[in-house]
């Protein structure tokens, strides 16, 4: 084993990335990343998840070199203040909250509403809504507001992207499905509840703690930057 693998082994380790479920709620698909059980709580193999991080994070440089775009996805609350850092911070789209029915299986729609959010926006920063009455400027606020939540962090997003990076794809189940109809490769970080035959390249972890997710997305952001960085420039 080199130090590096010693290394990222060890974070894992110190960042609980090695629990599991309880052994009655694992999926079949996770048992060759078992390594035992501790207080009826799963342990993974975590040279086994070492492993498949790195083949996720490869694929993720892979993508990143091709100027496509990844999308985060996580409706978990543990998971979404990292989630969103990790994606501002390489200016990539994202989900932190409730996934949108047809974000990728009927995008040309949810474009439109996307376009509509940017055009209240406009008119708002530039006092365009004064011609309106003082209730009509309430209801657009309130539109404003929720087009937001909605789609927000996906303003970015002009086309399907490269790949989507999901926390726990069983509770993203919706995201991973449309994925797969519309042929987009799926990255996710899944407990041993999950079945990793749906996603493209999983990685087997703890997707409940903090900072095991937090450290998934880490790697996954510093791939994809690291990537990005090496890319020749254009002349």
């Amino acid at each position: 084993m080199t130090k590096d693998k010693n290394t990222t082994i060890d974070t894992m380790f110190r960042s609980g990335f090695h629990f599991g479920v309880a052994r009655s709620r694992r999926h079949p698909s996770t048992a060759p990343y078992i390594f035992g059980v501790k207080n009826k709580t799963e342990i993974f193999d975590l040279e086994k998840s070492d492993v498949a991080l790195a083949a996720a994070l490869e694929f993720v440089k892979k993508i990143a070199a091709t100027g496509k775009q990844i999308l985060f996805v996580t409706g978990k609350s543990e998971a979404k203040e990292a989630l969103t850092n990790a994606a501002e911070k390489i200016h990539q789209p994202f989900v932190a909250g409730r996934w949108i029915g047809g974000t990728l299986t009927n995008f040309k729609e949810i474009r439109k509403r996307i376009e509509k959010f940017e055009t209240r926006q406009v008119e708002k920063e530039k006092g365009e809504l004064a011609k309106y009455t003082k209730k009509e400027r309430l209801l657009i606020d309130r539109e404003i507001a929720k087009l937001d939540r909605m789609f927000g962090g996906i303003v970015s997003m002009k086309d399907k992207p490269g790949a989507l990076v999901v926390i726990d794809p069983k509770k993203e189940a919706i995201a991973v499905e449309e994925a797969r109809q519309v042929g987009v490769p799926v990255v996710a970080l899944a407990s041993s509840d999950c079945d990793l035959s749906l996603v493209t390249y999983p990685v087997p972890g703890n997707d409940v703690a903090k900072a095991s997710i937090a450290f998934f997305l880490g790697e996954v952001a510093k791939a994809f930057f690291e990537s990005v960085a090496l890319k020749p420039e254009v002349k």
